[in-house]
């Protein structure tokens, strides 16, 4: 008797800290502290979920049998990638590639240069591109990329996308990291670039993090159909609620096309076996999306991501 009461001692408080943070999903809601911070890392819930199904079949609690099993399928449900993964069957127009990265406070700026060397994209998205590495952008890249635009910072607060396409201002989305846009034209079609970098969700910064979350969702939603491409590093994955908002405005996830919607991105040293993917390409409906690729570079703690996209004219 006093194992099987250690054995529901221990496996209770586990389902309930997983059922939780389940439960603000299922309600669509990304909660408090810690639920928002955990919610990136949902399909590892499986994990600690699975233990306590174990260990309430050992001590034979039934009720713990049935909870965990209602868990374990919750979770198995919410794994299937979120928003809607079909292709527009307009004409093609144009083709594009996009790479996204942040650099760490600059640190790998060196390796994104040989990476973007190396692979060649059209467009290039770079977060937390401080003073010196928008300098050094500027100064080894110029010729490839003509064509730019940035939010010049310190530390996180840069960001700079680059571009062989010509471009013209458009209105950046506030926030306290950079996030600069753009208009390109892309062989005639004029296609809306748009960087995101909304502040992560920390303890004490919650706030922060929806209402900038919400400032790129609104700014999705005032896109309407136009040929848009908003990409970076969001600090949210699908399992968020706000993240959701912005997939439900019509912007479908890049990655999840081409078949990568769950490969992680965050934290680099773990991905691609733990992790959350926080870094998206999120693209309008008149885009297809293929080979999604997951770029690993030294000294930064995101991998980047670099994607094939094709524009398509109407159906």
């Amino acid at each position: 008797m006093t194992h099987r009461r250690l054995g529901i001692w221990t496996t209770a408080p586990l389902l309930a800290a997983v059922s939780a943070v389940v439960g603000c999903r299922l309600a669509d809601t990304d909660g408090v502290t810690p639920v928002p911070q955990l919610l990136a890392f949902l399909p590892w819930l499986l994990a600690p979920t699975g233990l306590g199904l174990a260990l309430a079949l050992l001590v034979r609690w039934w009720p713990g049998t049935v909870w965990a099993a209602v868990v374990v399928g919750l979770l198995a449900w919410f794994i299937t990638p979120y928003g809607t993964g079909s292709e527009p069957d307009g004409r093609m127009l144009a083709t594009l590639e996009v790479l996204t990265s942040n650099v760490e406070f600059g640190r790998a700026t060196g390796a994104l240069v040989a990476a973007v060397r190396r692979k060649e994209p059209d467009v290039v998205f770079v977060e937390e591109c401080e003073y010196r590495c928008s300098a050094a952008l500027r100064r080894t890249l110029a010729g490839q990329y003509p064509y730019r635009r940035s939010v010049e910072g310190a530390g996180s607060t840069g960001s700079v996308i680059l571009s062989r396409f010509p471009l013209r201002a458009a209105p950046a989305v506030p926030a306290t990291m950079g996030m600069p846009g753009a208009v390109a034209d892309v062989h005639g079609h004029a296609v809306r670039l748009q960087l995101a970098h909304p502040m992560p969700p920390l303890p004490g910064q919650l706030g922060a993090w929806r209402r900038e979350l919400g400032a790129l969702r609104d700014f999705a939603a005032a896109r309407g159909t136009g040929p848009t491409v908003l990409a970076g590093d969001f600090n949210a994955s699908q399992d968020h609620a706000a993240f959701r908002a912005l997939l439900d405005t019509g912007l479908r996830d890049a990655a999840r096309l081409a078949g990568s919607g769950r490969t992680p991105t965050w934290p680099a040293r773990t991905a691609p076996v733990i992790g959350a993917q926080i870094d998206h390409v999120l693209v309008s409906a008149a885009f297809s999306a293929r080979d999604a690729r997951f770029l690993d570079l030294a000294d930064t703690d995101h991998r980047a991501l670099l994607v094939d996209l094709t524009l398509h004219g109407p159906g």
